[in-house]
């Protein structure tokens, strides 16, 4: 059966909300680089035909929504939250804060929020959503948008640090990753809380000591 991903959004503007934001991150497992996040607010009833949870789509595709999006949309705002902080606060409460950033970078104030699964604290209405990218287009859109300016911003990375081949697996742990970061070494880059980093920096600790 297909979802009908306006669902949510068409029953909130039954009951009279117009400005529905949708919400949703990128970037929770690499091991390198920020969070970003996204809000996005559609014209009501907006129909894109295609547009699904950016995890189902082809780089092609999200590049092209993206582009229509940008267009498109009511309005949209992005928030990016670094390495250095999602070690202090954890990669959850920096998802939560990227979100935050975004619904605040959003030139007009929604009068409703869709998550994707996100509770948030909010002066308006926040419905978080389990599997909210693949049930609401707001979301979709979300995901979209920050997945491409997320994954644009490892395309810059790796510009800057060429031998870790960030633009190819965008900092998640690939075996090809993990092999060039034991090889090369960790940059201040690397998010130093999670494990697979944690080991290698270990590693090279007691491989000095002996």
């Amino acid at each position: 059966m297909e979802v009908d991903l306006l669902a949510y959004e068409k029953d909130l503007y039954k009951k009279g909300y117009k400005l529905i934001a949708g919400t949703d991150e990128a970037g929770r497992g690499p091991l390198v680089g920020p969070v970003v996040a996204s809000a996005v607010i559609l014209p009501i009833n907006y129909q894109l035909e295609g547009l699904n949870d950016s995890k189902q789509l082809s780089e092609k595709k999200r590049e092209k929504f993206y582009d229509i999006l940008m267009h498109d949309a009511i309005s949209i705002g992005v928030g990016i939250v670094d390495n250095k902080e999602i070690d202090k606060i954890n990669i959850l409460e920096a998802s939560r804060k990227a979100m935050n950033i975004a619904i605040n970078n959003l030139n007009i104030k929604p009068d409703y929020i869709l998550t994707d699964a996100m509770k948030l604290d909010r002066d308006v209405p926040v419905l978080p959503i389990i599997h909210g990218d693949a049930l609401s287009l707001s979301i979709a859109a979300a995901s979209v948008i920050a997945k491409v300016t997320r994954d644009r911003i490892m395309v810059e990375l790796d510009k800057e640090y060429p031998q870790y081949e960030f633009a190819k697996h965008k900092g998640y742990p690939t075996k090809k990753h993990l092999e060039l970061m034991k090889k090369y070494g960790i940059i201040d880059k690397y998010r130093m809380s999670y494990k697979p980093v944690k080991d290698i920096i270990e590693g090279s600790r007691i491989h000095e000591k002996v």
